[in-house]
């Protein structure tokens, strides 16, 4: 049986990346040891980790996740209110495929879709 998944991506910097998912979108970290080249957070359900990457070239990066949101209209308007950026491609919108999603870049380039069904 299946219970979770902890998606891992690349980062460069882990104090920014740190910085970027704690105070930008609202995470928490995980762990009790302070593992130099590794970061763990957690928001409401769910984990992400990410393994450091110092060589990472952001233009060639591919990290992408989708992540599940319930009132993704409020978490939209909050993620603007903290200076997230939005994706240009991607702001808040109802795809054909019946879900509101919109995206974002985190500092390593790594794509994190946020989807709602309607």
């Amino acid at each position: 049986m299946l219970t979770q998944i902890h998606p891992k991506l690349p980062m460069r910097n882990k104090q920014i990346t740190r910085a970027f998912y704690l105070e930008k979108l609202g995470f928490s970290e995980l762990g009790a040891s302070d593992f130099p080249a590794y970061l763990m957070v957690r928001k409401d359900l769910i984990e992400l980790h990410f393994f450091e990457f110092k060589a990472l070239d952001t233009k060639e990066n591919y990290g992408q996740i989708y992540v599940r949101v319930h009132g993704i209209e409020a978490f939209y308007q909050q993620l603007k209110a903290s200076g997230v950026e939005i994706h240009p491609n991607g702001p808040l919108q109802l795809k054909p495929w019946g879900q509101k999603e919109f995206s974002i870049l985190d500092p390593d380039n790594n794509l994190i879709t946020f989807g709602e069904g309607m």
